[in-house]
């Protein structure tokens, strides 16, 4: 790291002046006590001069100020559950020291109306504000899935975060509250928030953080939307020859919706829904062309849309049984409330480890107690694992129940080459609870044969709504570097997870390349929902929304392969700055 700050403020002026702004207990400078900061949940790891952890508002534009004056790089962090690295340093090639400012103590959800909207503080986890939902009988954008890790939900705006429910789309709003670097390098504090707080940013801090406000300062601005207003009729479009959703889609890049970690969050309003009474149905094929028939007439035909429509094959079902057993165990006792907890237990002790180069030792201990006990899914799901290779869930809201029934009956007669079955409450909530659990599995399945493992390729794509052949045909020099390939999903959306367990001794970053030049052919958009973190390109537009958001390039610099210098010097239009292996559409 090029300290170039050591001409602005000295680092022990900056570690006194953050110590002063939130005690010097919630500033972190030892290794040991910031790893599980700066290592990424899959990807990512660096140095930081410090992680800070405000616990107000306030002491957050304190924390912020103090930062941005000394000349240092921010990164703004809450869960650090993102499986892309953009919420830690990646490398050492910054020309700043890195101030981290962890966002999770600052919890509150303050429920707005009859709970039709909520604001959500920066430590607001989707957990917690499914909780706070419930008694309301309304549910936030995303259930289960992230909030099964703990999540947080201003990180959802800022990644347009997907999910799997088909009608609300990814993580969106236009109201925000947010400080911005301007290009003369001045702090400035954007209330754009829809709600009338005062002039300073003292004062607004304040009263929001306290809540101090009444329903005549909420304003009700038709001009701006606390969710995506037009995703229902995008999604349906299933004869369209593009993506339904994708992370770098210019309608869906606002303020603080896309911003990666281009703006210091502190506030977001969004919309909530209603939740409904549902039913799952389990659909199984040994033929794809099966499950694109469900997946049109169902989101064509219905009077409402789907609710979830998530897709496993088979290969991602056996190693999420095997693998992803003790998250699903872990939720299925105890909730997702606990599992937040589970995983910083987690990092401790692989920190401890690694200390005296012990690596994955918890991963190993935890799948030799797992894979003693027995198998924890439905029958009726191991019986249709083992008939067909491609499993769908669907589940709809029980208006649509019937029809839904009736078409599945019809479509699957006695020749076909698929069948389904009509869950029961348990079993549909286990085979949604499974689905999540795959999405860590191939981690486990990393850690627990390094010998032969040399790591994973993580790709979330986004398919043409009309793509027909949405299963992937790996080249053969490809598949043989390949031990496993997870294929799971938002099949309504044609969003894709596509993780690769590559064999050792291959160049994961060249093999996704080789990957990305696929996805290119196929006329695909990737990353589909989780962001471009440090390990996918910025293509031109977003990269240009990012500099738009930064022009001084002082919040997360990188991000996306862009620039890391002060003030964007070298920046990501130049040909140079892509990766080798790129190739810019």
């Amino acid at each position: 790291m090029t300290d170039a700050s050591a001409t602005a403020v000295p680092r022990e002026t900056l570690l006194g002046q953050l110590r002063a702004a939130v005690g010097a207990a919630h500033v972190l400078t030892d290794d040991q006590a910031t790893r599980r900061f700066r290592k990424g949940h899959r990807a990512g790891e660096g140095a930081v001069l410090a992680v800070v952890r405000p616990g107000t508002l306030l002491e957050q534009w304190r924390v912020l100020q103090a930062a941005v004056a000394a000349g240092r790089i921010v990164i703004m962090q809450a869960a650090n559950t993102g499986l892309t690295g953009g919420s830690t340093p990646d490398g050492a090639d910054y020309d700043r020291e890195i101030v981290l400012v962890n966002t999770l103590r600052i919890t509150g959800v303050q429920v707005l109306g009859g709970g039709e909207q909520v604001v959500c503080l920066p430590g607001a986890t989707l957990d917690r504000l499914e909780q706070a939902l419930a008694p309301l009988g309304r549910e936030p954008h995303s259930v289960i899935g992230s909030s099964c890790i703990g999540a947080s939900v201003l990180g959802g705006i800022c990644n347009n975060s997907g999910g799997a429910l088909v009608r609300r789309g990814p993580a969106y709003t236009q109201l925000a509250l947010y400080a911005q670097v301007r290009e003369d390098g001045a702090l400035q504090l954007v209330n754009h928030l829809g709600i009338v707080l005062g002039d300073t940013p003292e004062e607004i801090l304040t009263r929001l953080q306290s809540g101090d406000y009444t329903a005549a300062d909420v304003l009700h601005d038709p001009q701006r939307a606390a969710s995506d207003p037009n995703y229902g009729e995008h999604v349906r479009a299933v004869d369209a020859d593009t993506p339904a959703r994708f992370n770098a889609d210019p309608s869906r890049l606002f303020e603080a919706s896309g911003s990666a970690g281009k703006l210091c969050l502190f506030a977001v309003r969004l919309d909530t829904f209603p939740k409904e009474p549902s039913t799952v149905f389990y659909v199984g094929s040994n033929a794809p062309d099966d499950l694109t028939a469900v997946r049109r007439h169902l989101l064509t035909a219905l009077p409402r849309l789907p609710i979830a429509g998530e897709y496993i094959h088979r290969t991602a079902y056996d190693i999420g049984e095997r693998y992803g057993k003790d998250t699903f165990l872990l939720i299925d006792r105890f909730g997702t409330a606990r599992v937040p907890a589970a995983f910083a237990l987690k990092s401790r002790i692989d920190g401890f480890f690694e200390r005296f180069g012990l690596r994955g030792v918890t991963d190993r201990v935890i799948q030799g107690l797992t894979h003693l006990l027995p198998s924890h899914l439905p029958p009726r799901m191991l019986q249709m694992r083992e008939r067909y290779e491609h499993h769908l869930l669907v589940r709809v809201s029980n208006d649509t129940a019937d029809a839904t029934r009736d078409f599945l009956a019809q479509h699957f007669g006695p020749s076909s080459t698929g069948g389904f079955f009509e869950c029961d409450a348990e079993e549909g909530r286990k085979a949604f609870l499974h689905r999540f659990a795959i999405a860590g599995a191939a981690i486990r399945y990393r850690e627990a044969h390094r010998a032969s493992v040399e790591d994973i390729v993580a790709l979330d794509v986004a398919l043409r709504r009309n793509d027909r052949d949405w299963v992937e045909q790996l080249p053969a020099d490809v598949e043989g570097d390949v031990i496993h390939k997870l294929y799971y999903g938002h099949f309504f959306c044609h969003v894709f997870h596509q993780d690769y367990i590559v064999k050792k001794g291959v160049d994961p970053l060249a093999m996704e390349h080789r990957m990305w030049a696929l996805l290119d052919a196929r006329r695909a958009e990737y990353p589909a929902e989780h962001n471009v973190g440090h390990l996918y390109v910025a293509k031109p537009a977003l990269a240009g929304f990012y500099r738009e958001l930064d022009p001084t390039n002082t919040f997360n610099p990188g991000i996306g392969h862009t620039s890391r210098l002060q003030g964007w010097e070298a920046c990501c239009d130049a040909p140079a700055a892509w990766p080798k292996g790129y190739s810019e559409p």
